[in-house]
């Protein structure tokens, strides 16, 4: 079996991620709702309002860490119009702060996060790994769990996880992309660059999943395509497709 080169996303595929972006985000709505009360406002109102906000942002600053709490004032800022109350500098300060601690947070890793890789390692794969964010924010959960020992300089990291990237990743690197694969639990921004690009793909779904991260199939693979349930998985499928 020849040996394959194998890029893991990291937010929500070997590590936890939605799940701290949704619990700032219920403290955001509880603040909204004793500061707008007598408003009407429902919990809705804002949820639906904020992810409006944080993807128009996305299209314009990408995985900027600036992005999240921004979104967060500017939908407290378009409730302070609808409903005619002041904006108030303070509290402006405190969402700001509030929308940033979604960054302190020590990730969790997915299960047989570890398991997975040695598994990979073992059979001779090259692994890297490609996640969207903040240099200093992605690199700091790649090391609370271990990662740099699996991916040591082999790691890529942009704001922009975009078709584009991937293909000039593709080049750059001179991957060889009928050996190469990509492993996610985004359509959005791993399962659709990778088959643009000409490159195998699996995704990993992960339940509720942040709506940015779904996505249409819009091209037929040129090799490997597959969804698996779990991480523990993906060294079988590679292997056996790999053996055809």
């Amino acid at each position: 079996m020849r040996e394959q080169s194998i890029l893991f996303d990291l937010d929500d595929t070997l590590v936890h991620c939605n799940k701290y972006f949704d619990f700032v985000i219920d403290q955001f709505v509880d603040l909204m709702l004793t500061w707008y009360s007598g408003h009407g406002l429902t919990k809705q109102d804002i949820r639906q309002k904020q992810l409006q906000i944080d993807l128009a942002g996305i299209q314009i600053h990408g995985f900027m860490p600036e992005r999240f709490p921004q979104s967060f004032v500017e939908t407290y800022q378009w409730f302070a119009q609808h409903y005619n109350r002041p904006v108030s500098s303070k509290e402006v300060d405190w969402l700001m702060q509030l929308g940033h601690t979604v960054y302190s947070y020590t990730v969790e890793p997915y299960p047989l996060m570890n398991e997975t890789l040695h598994k990979l390692v073992q059979a001779g794969h090259n692994l890297f790994l490609y996640t969207g964010g903040d240099v200093s924010i992605q690199m700091k959960k790649i090391k609370d769990v271990g990662l740099d020992q699996f991916f040591q300089d082999r790691i890529f990291v942009t704001v922009h996880k975009t078709r584009e990237f991937m293909n000039t990743l593709m080049n750059e690197k001179q991957f060889d992309r009928d050996h190469t694969w990509m492993i996610g639990n985004s359509i959005t921004t791993d399962v659709l660059p990778a088959l643009h690009a000409g490159i195998h793909a699996i995704h990993i779904p992960v339940v509720d999943d942040w709506v940015f991260n779904n996505g249409t199939i819009d091209v037929t693979p040129k090799g490997a395509f597959y969804q698996l349930p779990s991480l523990l998985e993906v060294p079988e499928a590679i292997q056996s497709y790999t053996k055809k």
